[in-house]
């Protein structure tokens, strides 16, 4: 890992007063700690360092390595509700990948500066902004840095956050929640209210392989999980509601003059309608079924469901969350994702997700947040937090 902080200085995480350059220099300290999915120990503890610093309440890690912290409300009933704020800690990139920063034109490019560090560095934004206008909240307010959002990690930070303060559970002071606050770094003037369903399958070809030319006419793991790829897409998805498929990944064999013995894929399924996904996973499931013939094996497992659920548009956290983001001047348009969300939200506890800039290149090096809307983004955030309960 290369780190690279010109342009910043390295700004103090707890300054006296909210400013901008602070929240960017925090983002910034965030992005250079690696954090894979399945490895976010590292930055989770640098935000346990910094929750500790801030003097929260019940800072701690779970056997996971969710990191929690609670700044307490002026109501004190055993019953009062909290709000849950929460943003991913992990990111797509290896530990290998050059966390490069350079600033230019309005922008901060770096691997991973909006999905999430910027996320993750509004938890401490809000608190700062709360303080700073000597704002003191009913309710509690749980922040909540998260693993595992990304990629294979199937939301399992998340499932661990819900279940933690599941009225079942009755975790801490045996409160239960006003609903959940979900921050995504480059998602401003977006509202997601709904969760697309996700269904993630790894596909595996086998055969006894061989000569390309002494046994030609026996069977390729590669043409056939070629074939059954092409058998898959040729499927029809509906428009509406909106449905999807992706072969992400493709690999197997072993050189150019081989019968491969044995290839792999990953297969994304999408839909907006959990009958429209269910109807897809079936006829997915069935073309793999009737996939093996002489001498080929096809073998599928599931690797990641996200559920589906949502409130609707008239909830009061949605409207919130809008007229909070029309009090900036911006637009607000009411959207669906698959997001940490998508957990509360499929078990009908409500959620919503908010963002706090505009940027582009997400899941890619040349990644970037642009500088100016932040301050609005903040704003509505902070103002949801005040307002909401």
């Amino acid at each position: 890992m290369k780190n690279n902080l010109q342009h910043f200085d390295r700004l103090s995480a707890a300054p006296a007063t909210f400013q901008l350059s602070n929240l960017l220099g925090l983002a910034i300290q965030i992005q250079q700690i690696p954090a894979p999915t399945f490895s976010e120990s590292a930055r989770g503890e640098f935000v346990r360092g910094l929750f500790e610093q801030e003097k929260l309440k019940d800072v701690s890690v779970d056997s996971i390595g969710n990191v929690f912290a609670r700044l307490p409300g002026k109501e004190t009933r055993r019953e009062a509700k909290a709000l849950v704020i929460s943003a991913h800690l992990d990111t797509v990139f290896p530990n290998s990948i050059n966390l490069q920063v350079r600033k230019e034109a309005g922008k901060i490019f770096a691997p991973g500066i909006g999905d999430n560090s910027l996320g993750v560095a509004a938890l401490f934004g809000i608190l700062w902004s709360l303080r700073e206008r000597k704002i003191e909240l009913r309710h509690d307010v749980w922040f909540v840095a998260n693993v595992g959002e990304e990629g294979l990690g199937d939301l399992r930070g998340m499932r661990a956050v819900v279940d933690r303060f599941s009225p079942s559970t009755r975790f801490a002071s045996g409160q239960n929640v006003i609903g959940y606050l979900v921050l995504e770094g480059m998602a401003i003037g977006h509202v997601y209210h709904r969760a697309i369903g996700v269904r993630r399958y790894r596909i595996a070809a086998k055969t006894a392989g061989g000569h390309s030319w002494a046994d030609y006419g026996q069977p390729s793991a590669v043409h056939e999980l070629a074939s059954l790829v092409t058998q898959l897409t040729a499927l029809k998805l509906p428009r509406q509601p909106r449905t999807t498929m992706n072969v992400g990944t493709f690999g197997g064999g072993t050189g150019v003059n081989v019968l491969a013995s044995e290839a792999r894929c990953e297969l994304d399924l999408r839909s907006e309608d959990p009958s429209a996904l269910a109807k897809l996973t079936h006829q997915v499931e069935e073309i793999i079924s009737n996939a093996d013939r002489e001498g080929a094996r096809i073998m599928a497992e599931v690797i990641g469901e996200r559920p589906a659920g949502e409130i609707p548009a008239d909830h009061p956290l949605v409207k919130l969350a809008s007229d909070c983001t029309r009090e900036q001047g911006l637009d607000v348009t009411l959207t669906a994702g698959s997001t940490d969300a998508n957990i509360p939200l499929s078990l009908g506890i409500p959620a919503v997700v908010m963002g706090i800039t505009t940027g582009g290149g997400a899941h890619t090096v040349n990644e970037y947040i642009d500088i100016d809307p932040v301050a609005k983004g903040m704003g509505s955030v902070v103002r949801f937090v005040e307002l909401v309960g």
